[in-house]
């Protein structure tokens, strides 16, 4: 695998992080949304990562004479949580049912937490990556001096 291609697998992974980042800071946003434009509470978002090839504009002759193809990250979809939301007694809301419950989104926001602090460190791994590459050109730009 040439550098650029490593550049361009930490740029994916940077890129599918974000995403995820995104998405629990939304789930985070309305942890408490009793009502959405599609009716009912708000549902809980997360990313599915698959493995992608990556290409790279300056390897991309290498890689057609050594046939080797460098593998990311990408999101693949966004699902959406399907269970029934989570009931609470709260007969004075103005979502509140004939029975006085209100139904909130199945959000908890520890377990989003923890997940965010996960993303952003893996985003932190992937610039540090990007960071190591570009260190290696300017290095091997240096010999040729």
């Amino acid at each position: 695998m040439s550098l650029f291609s490593a550049l361009s697998v930490s740029a994916s992974g940077m890129s599918a992080q974000r995403a995820r980042a995104e998405l629990l800071v939304e789930n985070l946003a309305n942890a408490e949304t009793t009502r959405t434009p599609e009716g009912g509470p708000y549902r809980r978002k997360d990313v599915v990562f698959s493995s992608e090839a990556v290409s790279s504009p300056f390897s991309s002759v290498l890689n057609a004479q050594i046939n080797a193809e460098a593998t990311g990250v990408g999101v693949a979809e966004v699902v959406t949580d399907t269970r029934d939301p989570e009931r609470r007694y709260l007969p004075g809301h103005p979502d509140a049912d004939k029975d006085g419950y209100v139904a909130f989104p199945r959000v908890n926001p520890a377990e989003d937490m923890v997940d965010l602090m996960s993303a952003t460190r893996t985003y932190q791994a992937n610039v540090a990556a990007v960071s190591a590459v570009k260190d290696m050109i300017q290095r091997s730009l240096d010999l040729f001096r």
